[in-house]
């Protein structure tokens, strides 16, 4: 089988992961700026949803909007117990 026949796989579960751990690094960026607390104010809005956690310094809090939350918490978890 040469390199051309050979299936090319795509993970689109890599690539939204990618894509959350991209925003979350927008965001932490953003409230850094600001003088924030980010994983507090990251925290905080995981658990109530409340966008006032979030700056709006760098559009931060509309691209975490974007973010379904149980999802990100799904990456999170599977991250943390990665061994």
């Amino acid at each position: 089988m040469t390199d051309k026949e050979k299936t090319v796989t795509f993970s689109m579960e890599a690539e939204k992961e990618d894509s959350m751990r991209e925003t979350l690094v927008k965001v932490h960026d953003a409230l850094m700026q600001k003088g924030y607390n980010p994983i507090n104010q990251i925290v905080g809005y995981i658990l109530s949803e409340d966008p006032t956690y979030i700056t709006t310094h760098n559009n931060a809090r509309n691209l975490i909007r974007h973010i379904d939350r149980d999802e990100l918490l799904q990456v999170l978890v599977k991250s943390y117990l990665k061994k």
